[in-house]
């Protein structure tokens, strides 16, 4: 029995049959890449495919033996769908496709998840890039936001959609991409050093102190 993220595949409730979930940044699909994915589905007998909350595709209902054809199939990066990392990056449509975009989510957040899709850390971290005040990218519940607005990036920090549910706090206002990037990084870096195992970022702001934690990620 394979353990739960090898080869990219995660255990099901029957304790039998895996899903495996694509790697497909931002969400972002070719023709190509469904004309793949329905062929394997056809091919292995998939019965489910599930388009996730975090914008991934999971196929549902690989027996371990199929698992290593099945993604030489796709020619698809496995995703991080779960464990220790960050391993959901959403970004809504920005000024790309949408008429209230205020900036270039989809821009900043294929460079993010270039950076940090899959990076090891102490828990895992979801991101958030919304590029208007409407926050479609659920950037308030998310362990890093990035929020755009007229003059530049908002970044916010310490939400979860969890169990223990909790709204994140602004950072800082006015960056630019680079900047946002910068900061971005800044706080990956102190999460990934300063925090205790399988403590989610909003639960170390609060054990440290937002002053503190401010002080440490800001230029």
């Amino acid at each position: 029995m394979l353990k739960d993220g090898e080869k990219g595949a995660i255990l099901q409730r029957d304790k039998e049959s895996y899903a495996i979930v694509p790697h497909f940044p931002l969400g972002l699909i070719t023709p190509d890449n469904l004309r793949k994915l329905a062929d394997v589905a056809e091919k292995y007998e998939i019965p489910v495919m599930k388009i996730t909350s975090a914008s991934r595709i999971a196929m549902v209902g690989f027996k371990e033996d199929q698992i290593d054809d099945a993604w030489q199939d796709l020619g698809i990066t496995p995703g991080a769908a779960i464990g220790l990392c960050i391993r959901s990056i959403q970004a809504c449509p920005g000024t790309t496709l949408c008429r209230l975009g205020k900036q270039d989510s989809l821009a900043l957040g294929k460079e993010i998840d270039n950076r940090y899709h899959a990076y090891k850390l102490p828990n895992k971290l979801k991101i958030g890039i919304s590029g208007c005040l409407n926050n479609c990218a659920e950037t308030p519940v998310k362990d890093i936001g990035f929020v755009g607005k007229t003059k530049g990036w908002t970044i916010v920090v310490g939400g979860n959609a969890a169990s223990r549910p909790q709204l994140s706090q602004e950072l800082i206002s006015d960056l630019s991409d680079k900047e946002a990037l910068d900061v971005a990084d800044n706080i990956v870096k102190y999460f990934e050093k300063e925090a205790k195992k399988s403590e989610r970022m909003g639960r170390f702001i609060d054990r440290i102190g937002f002053d503190t934690f401010k002080e440490a990620v800001l230029p």
